[in-house]
């Protein structure tokens, strides 16, 4: 019987030693971030050591929020042999500006939904009309419509 490190890993093995399923693996490959294995006679999928430490660098890189072409980006000048740190610099810097940008639209959001909150009529008042936040005021009309 051959061993897992001689006959390298199948794609569910490596799936699994990341937390992932094995159709991200495929899709990895397919998007260029995972270089093709070698196969067994058998047509199996057979990873090394690489593969293991190239999908850890890709989880590392999209938990911070990075796209899959930056990512690609970055394992290529990695994979040159050369320090990856300027190009990595320049993609966390553009993360950090969108970051940045993506707080502040929230920050106005959580603003807007909290004097909506906020302006909702009291538990003792009736029933809001259908499509509307208000209850209907004298008339019929909802007191909401400007």
């Amino acid at each position: 019987m051959t061993t897992t490190a001689a006959r390298g890993l199948r794609v569910a093995e490596l799936a699994a030693a990341v937390g992932v399923r094995p159709d991200t693996i495929r899709c990895y490959e397919w998007a260029g971030l995972l270089p093709a294995p070698e196969r067994t006679s058998a047509g199996y999928r057979s990873y090394d050591a690489d593969a293991l430490d190239r999908l850890r660098f890709i989880q590392g890189a999209q938990r911070l929020g990075l796209r899959l072409a930056d990512i690609r980006t970055l394992l290529a000048v990695r994979d040159t042999g050369t320090c990856p740190c300027e190009p990595a610099e320049d993609l966390l810097r553009r993360r950090l500006a969108e970051i940045d940008a993506e707080i502040a639209r929230l920050t106005t959001l959580r603003a807007e939904v909290a004097a909506m909150a906020d302006a909702l009529p009291t538990a003792s008042c009736p029933p809001p009309s259908p499509g509307t936040w208000c209850p209907p005021a004298g008339g019929g009309e909802s007191p909401c419509s400007s």
